[in-house]
């Protein structure tokens, strides 16, 4: 079993910058593949960003190219979503999410496990 724990959410005004964390634990493994998939009240879950540790694949989804950018520090387990230009889109609980696989997606039906999402607001 992976432990996912998301911190870094909060308001932030349009055109401003959050910061988000997802520490994985509780695993003999470190997963590959940690990613961040949002979910807006009514709306599907999105695919947001995806690091893969083997072969340092990125990718990114369409709506937040150019804007977000995900790293990984694996010494520490931690996998950083910095995201900046924020738009009043972009608010929505977003969930820290691993795959059990080498290939990096930004399908949120890839995941196997999830963590409990963090809130992130942003004003307009």
């Amino acid at each position: 079993q992976v432990q996912l724990v998301e911190s870094g959410g909060g308001l932030a005004q349009a055109g401003g910058s959050l910061r988000l964390s997802c520490v994985a634990s509780g695993s003999d493994y470190s997963p590959n593949v940690i990613g961040w998939v949002r979910q807006a009240p009514g709306k599907e879950r999105e695919g947001v960003a995806c690091f893969a540790d083997r072969g340092n694949s990125i990718m990114y989804g369409d709506s937040v190219k150019g804007r977000f950018t995900t790293s990984r520090d694996s010494a520490k387990d931690t996998v950083y979503l910095q995201m900046n230009s924020l738009e009043p889109e972009d608010a929505g609980t977003y969930y820290c999410a691993a795959i059990v696989d080498v290939v990096c997606s930004v399908d949120p039906d890839d995941y196997d496990y999830w963590g409990q999402g963090t809130q992130v607001t942003v004003s307009s």
